[in-house]
């Protein structure tokens, strides 16, 4: 692929997104390859994706404006339709998406990072969505995810005022999980994929299944949905070698996948 190289580290795949020269900005060829990579990972190998950009300056820079500038109604429809359909894909792989926000994460940016699971930063890093201020709105559901991963009104200060925030403004009101100098972020993400990596793979994918349907429910419905995920690990190898590991005072003799 052009614009996307991907890497297997053990459980862990690793995406980049590859267009420094214009900032990783996600043009219709750079969405195509990403939702070609995400549809091709291995789910039997894989356990925890990071990703992140090329260089070091930017993350994703946005959508591409050169590509939007001439769109029609029509065509500007379709092409929010296709982001918001690959990032939809990140939010519900099975497996988690750990984003390393290694610069400008702007516009479809800070909106593919929001997609991921967990958010860890550079401290160059910067987060926004300028769009109003070019005469359109968020249109990967920015307007959507931020509103739910930090207050409401912050979303809307940010959203309405075209207002970027820094890295520790970030981490402040909840948005990235962790903010690591630039050298220190792709390692710290790695880090983070493999620890979950080692544990139980179906139990953690229970989870995160759990979290995502769960935050649509009502409470009384949404501990229905645990508690049927929680049941349906009670028939996999992997619970009952973590229990015999944790009663035998020894290691897990390695999770299985099944």
């Amino acid at each position: 692929m052009e614009f996307i190289n991907y890497e297997q580290e053990g459980f862990v795949g690793i995406i980049t997104i590859n267009r420094p020269k214009a900032l990783n900005a996600l043009n219709s060829e750079v969405l195509k390859e990403l939702e070609a990579t995400i549809d091709g990972i291995n789910l039997e190998t894989t356990r925890a994706i990071v990703l992140t950009g090329a260089g070091s300056k930017s993350f994703v820079a946005g959508a591409d404006i050169a590509e939007m500038s001439t769109l029609t109604k029509a065509e500007g429809e379709a092409f929010g339709e296709r982001g918001n359909r690959v990032f939809r894909k990140i939010e519900t792989l099975p497996i988690p998406v750990i984003a390393a926000v290694n610069g400008f994460a702007l516009g479809g940016g800070c909106e593919i990072a929001m997609s991921c699971d967990i958010r860890l930063c550079a401290d160059t890093a910067l987060f926004g969505q300028p769009e109003v201020g070019l005469g359109i709105t968020p249109g990967f559901g920015g307007t959507q995810r931020l509103a739910r991963l930090v207050p409401v009104g912050k979303a809307k200060e940010m959203i309405y005022g075209a207002i970027n925030i820094k890295a520790d403004e970030a981490y402040r009101i909840g948005l990235v999980n962790a903010v690591y100098p630039l050298e220190e972020l792709l390692p710290a993400a790695k880090k983070l994929a493999a620890k979950i990596a080692k544990n139980a793979p179906i139990a953690v994918r229970a989870c995160k299944e759990a979290i995502n349907k769960g935050l649509d429910e009502k409470m009384d419905d949404a501990i229905v949905v645990e508690e049927k995920l929680f049941g349906s690990c009670f028939q996999t190898e992997d619970q009952v070698e973590g229990m015999k590991a944790f009663l035998e005072k020894r290691k897990v003799d390695g999770f299985k996948n099944r």
